[in-house]
């Protein structure tokens, strides 16, 4: 790319990056979390490391990538302060490749043990802190989404439902990972029910608040085993509905489209 059209795509990428982390800032205001807070992630599948440069220069130090190869690649050429969460379907068969990125900040949609247990296995005995992990919740219950199904308030065993048994599993049997939090992609017509309650976002804060009474009936209140920040995080929310859901209360918010403008795929 000549320089004046890299220079001209810059500009154009702060921009839409300044838009998005005011809109974050004026959501967040109002929202019905405990958290004043949030994390932008800023999703560059497909998009060339020059992109990533961009935003990074900016202060963007958190960047989402769905497919591993892809993300190995950038990470050799990027800088090695950038924090990397992976976003994309998890195969057991990768989770070496992946454990192996050094900035490899978190993987935001695990959703069985044999991934976790190569996860904890893989991981590099120079690397110091934890791995964050978000297990993926397939709140819409649509069989084109990934995750594994919702807890609810009413659930007879929660003990014995899958999701509870991946959280003991990282918590008791995978030291090097840290539990914090749980992700959801929400069906596009939840996204699109302007002004209403997204039935997608209040499932998975639901699922988070009856998981954390079954952690803490098991481990003990008050004992600090899902996270830096004592509690399960949640991250929902993309580029069409990101303001709703930080309103709802969401950390963790990741927006491509929003940022890099639209995709091509290679």
């Amino acid at each position: 790319m000549a320089t004046q059209d890299l220079a001209t795509r810059s500009a154009e990428i702060l921009e839409n990056l300044t838009e998005i982390r005011s809109r974050v800032q004026q959501a967040v205001s109002s929202s019905s979390g405990s958290s004043k807070s949030a994390t932008l992630v800023a999703v560059s599948k497909y998009k060339p490391a020059s992109d990533i440069q961009a935003c990074f220069t900016d202060g963007q130090i958190d960047f989402g990538e769905n497919y591993v190869q892809e993300l190995e690649d950038k990470a050799k050429a990027l800088p090695t302060e950038i924090r990397w969460h992976f976003i994309g379907t998890l195969q057991s068969n990768k989770a070496k490749v992946l454990a192996a990125i050094p900035n490899l900040y978190s993987v935001q949609t695990l959703t069985s043990i044999k991934a976790a247990t190569g996860l904890n296995k893989s991981l590099p005995p120079e690397r110091t802190a934890p791995l964050n992990i978000l297990i993926q919740v397939n709140t819409s219950g649509e069989d084109s989404k990934s995750g594994l199904g919702p807890l609810r308030a009413d659930t007879k065993d929660v003990a014995a439902a899958e999701l509870t048994q991946l959280a003991r599993h990282i918590i008791k049997e995978c030291p090097r990972l840290r539990l914090q939090g749980l992700m959801t992609i929400g069906a596009l017509e939840q996204s699109l029910n302007a002004g209403n309650e997204n039935a997608d976002f209040e499932r998975l804060k639901e699922t988070r608040d009856v998981l954390i009474k079954a952690l803490a009936e098991e481990f003990g209140v008050g004992v600090d085993k899902w996270g830096e920040h004592g509690r399960l995080l949640l991250s929902m929310g993309m580029s069409s509905d990101f303001e709703a859901a930080l309103t709802a209360g969401s950390d963790i918010v990741r927006v491509g489209t929003g940022i890099f403008g639209t995709r091509h795929k290679k």
